[in-house]
């Protein structure tokens, strides 16, 4: 169904916002084989303690569509370390790095508004913002790139966004910690 057929017109955008938007997309695109290409010099974060644990978990988030082991990160910290201070560290520090998606959505709003699936989406994050953020965020997924682009792409407040993706993030590496700190236990390491 396009936006024709509903009556809707399709939001019309400068030439300034066309190019902030276009920007906005190659510099998460950049940032994201940027990414790849260091990851293995990222791992010496770990040695930093919590700040490290948090630095690690916004660039292992800062990918978009190409997932970096970030809570296999906060798993083995959690053997190290108490798994409450790393889930903070790293859930923190994971919604933070989420925001690449949300810009991503923001500058791919230009891209994809006529997209069916894309509105599909857009609807379900209007509809339930708080628990599909929160949920999508909960759930170890590589997909969840989507929300963070649909909710930037909706105009979802950037605050709302990075709460509710801060409570499911925390949650999800509050799980991993412990399951590093509970092997480690279990194999008495």
């Amino acid at each position: 169904m396009s936006s024709q057929s509903t009556g809707e017109q399709p939001p019309k955008f400068s030439t300034r916002q066309v190019i902030i938007r276009v920007v906005m997309l190659v510099i998460v695109a950049a940032l994201t084989v940027l990414l790849l290409v260091y990851r293995d010099q990222l791992q010496g974060l770990e040695s930093l303690g919590y700040p490290g644990i948090f630095l690690l978990s916004i660039l292992s988030n800062a990918t978009v569509l190409i997932p970096l082991p970030g809570v296999v990160f906060t798993s083995a910290m959690g053997a190290v370390f108490n798994p409450v201070w790393v889930a903070l560290a790293a859930g923190s520090g994971a919604a933070l790095g989420e925001l690449s998606g949300y810009l991503a959505g923001v500058g791919g709003q230009v891209v994809l508004e006529d997209s069916v699936q894309f509105r599909k989406v857009a609807h379900w994050v209007r509809q339930h913002e708080g628990w599909t953020i929160t949920l999508m965020a909960l759930i170890p997924n590589p997909l969840f790139d989507m929300a963070g682009f649909v909710a930037g792409s909706s105009h979802m407040p950037v605050l709302k966004f990075l709460f509710y993706c801060a409570i499911g993030k925390i949650l999800k590496m509050l799980a991993f910690a412990y399951l590093g700190a509970g092997l480690l236990a279990i194999f008495g390491l």
